[in-house]
Formats: structure tokens, C-alpha cells, sequence
């Protein structure tokens, strides 16, 4: 079943000049269209800036949105006011990058975990606690940490907390923006193989964000890859990572396999991503793309359906 569908989105920021005379207009996301089943892992993967943390913080209605629809279980959510989003609220969940910033410092553990209960739910004092509870032994700690505060913690520890706070309210999708690269190689795994558990056990669907090629290839069901502002190529994870078609999307997980198979990369990337104030025409990417061709700079390149739900955004697909 389809939980969430997201149509010809578009969020922009506005950014005044020097003097304050004028604004120029960034456009971070640009025309985004994808889908998520239940039950999926679902990556978005692409360097630096390239907008995917701003299409997420847009998902969870964080950021506005110029444009487009974003449909959550059947129902259109972006024009809805914020107290009517609050009881969705409670379902669609997300998990920060830095576990150092994302837990108020002020607060005990007991109070980080247990806000949103009393926020949605009419939970006692005790109620609450016995929940948090629970919730702190399936992420892996003791309830007897409930009195104690963030900073006496590791950073491991601390974003199973943040996941804590986020299972507690029984939520069915969750968005975990760069949530594990923070972590030392040793925390990450841990936390990675804590997360496919608890999936399983509660038949949660991830949104997961992130430049670790490695991380995402090893946990995805399906991976769309960003590109200044533009998703230029989804499919499943073999599609993706073993059979890309976007010549970006070759060059990104041609370094997996250059480090894993020891083999020079075929596909290199070439030369610095362009300013986002002053994208290219035509196909972002045909600055620095090997193959491109005059159309490229001149015509925004439409879908290519590739069969099986792989889909690139390339004037020529696979080189052809």
C-alpha cells in the first residue's frame, strides 16, 4: 500500500542582497516527484546541498512549500494548518543528524521522552513513565536512566534516546536525516542493526537521508538520487547501486565499488558543483556529465521509465 506520494514539489528560500534591496531566490527543491510503500526503507542519497534534507524537513511540514502535493496515506497534507496536521503528527516521526544538539540539554530524559505523550496523548505522570520505560529497553538502555541528563551520555547513546523519543508515540513512518553520521564506524553499526530490529518489531517505514553511499546500499529497498534540487534517478536498490542509468548516479556508486573491488572508476565526476543561486540550464548536471550533448544544456530532460519502477531523469539514459 502506498503511504507516502509526493507531486511536482517545489521549496525555495529567499535570500536578500547585501543592502537589503533586492532578493535572489534559491530554489532547493525543484519538481520532486516520488512514492513509498509501507513497510519500505527508502534512501535519499546525493552530495552536499544537493537538497535533501530540505525535501524531508518540507515532508514533516518543518519547511513551507511553494508548490506541489505531498499525500500521506491517501491524504493531502501540505495545505493542511497546523492544527490540523497535529494528530498526523504522532505517525510521522524524525530522527536529527547530531545527537549533541537534537536533546535539550535542560531536561531529564524522562521529560525528552515523554513530552509528546502528554502532547497527544492524556497520559498520568505514571502512564508516561512506564511508557518511557519500555520504550528505553527496546532501543538498548536501562530505565534507570530516566532522572539523568543528554550530556552523560555518549554519542551512540544519545541517538538511541533521540530514536526513543521518536518510537514513543507509535509512529508508522520515520525520517532519519543523516541520523547516523555523527557516529563512529563502531556506533553506526550498532545503531543500523538496532533500526532493522526495530522496524520488524513494529512495522515501521524509513525515510532515510544520507550521503554514505555504503550505509545506504546496505539497508535500502529503494533509493532516489538528489542533484542541485532535482531527483535524477529512483529504482530499487540492485537498480540503483549494481545498474544505474544517470550518469551521476554511476560516478556516486562507482567509488563503492572502486574501494571494494579495487578497480579504477569508470565514470568520474568532473570538476565542482555549480553555484545552487545559478544553476545550469537544461539538465542541471551537463556541466560536469561525460556524455552530455547539446540538448543537455538547452532542455530540461523528462522521465525515462525503464521498466520494473526504475526511472531516470536523463535526455540519454545508459548512454544511449
Amino acid at each position: 500500500m502506498k503511504l507516502l506520494e509526493i507531486k511536482d514539489l517545489n521549496v525555495s528560500y529567499g535570500k536578500e542582497s547585501f543592502f537589503g534591496t533586492r532578493k535572489s531566490v534559491i530554489k532547493a527543491v525543484e519538481d520532486v516527484n516520488l512514492e513509498m510503500e509501507e513497510g519500505e526503507t527508502f534512501s535519499l542519497v546525493g552530495e552536499s546541498g544537493c537538497g535533501k534534507s530540505t525535501l524531508g524537513r518540507a515532508i514533516l511540514k518543518l519547511l513551507k512549500s511553494d508548490s506541489g502535493s505531498i499525500f500521506f496515506k491517501g491524504n493531502e497534507i501540505l495545505d493542511l494548518k497546523e492544527k490540523e496536521f497535529l494528530p498526523l503528527r504522532k505517525q510521522i516521526q524524525i530522527v536529527f543528524q547530531d545527537p549533541y544538539s537534537s536533546l535539550n540539554p535542560r531536561r531529564n530524559i524522562k521529560d525528552i521522552l515523554t513530552e509528546g505523550l502528554f502532547i497527544h496523548e492524556n497520559y498520568t505522570d505514571e502512564q508516561a513513565e512506564k511508557e518511557a520505560a519500555e520504550i528505553l529497553e527496546k532501543v538498548g538502555l536501562a530505565p534507570d536512566i530516566l532522572s539523568r541528563y543528554p550530556h552523560e551520555f555518549s554519542g551512540g547513546q544519545r541517538q538511541r534516546i533521540a530514536i526513543a523519543r521518536a518510537l514513543i508515540l507509535k509512529p508508522e513512518f520515520i525520517l532519519f536525516d543523516e541520523a547516523v553520521s555523527a557516529l563512529d564506524v563502531s556506533n553506526q553499526a550498532q545503531v543500523l542493526l538496532l533500526l532493522q530490529k526495530l522496524k520488524a518489531d513494529f512495522g515501521l517505514s524509513y525515510l532515510f537521508i544520507s550521503h554514505d553511499l555504503g550505509i545506504v546500499k546496505s539497508i535500502s529497498d529503494k533509493i532516489a538520487v538528489m542533484y542541485l534540487g532535482k531527483i535524477v534517478e529512483i529504482g530499487t536498490k540492485t537498480q540503483i547501486a549494481e545498474k544505474p542509468s544517470h550518469p551521476y548516479t554511476k560516478a556516486l556508486f562507482g567509488a563503492i565499488f572502486e574501494v571494494e573491488n579495487r578497480k579504477v572508476r569508470k565514470t568520474p565526476l568532473q570538476g565542482e558543483v555549480p553555484s545552487i543561486l545559478r544553476k545550469p540550464n537544461g539538465c542541471h548536471f551537463h556541466t560536469r556529465c561525460p556524455i552530455a550533448k547539446e540538448i543537455c544544456s538547452e532542455k530540461t530532460p523528462e522521465w525515462k521509465d525503464l521498466g520494473e519502477g526504475h526511472k531516470s531523469y536523463c535526455h540519454f539514459p545508459d548512454g544511449k
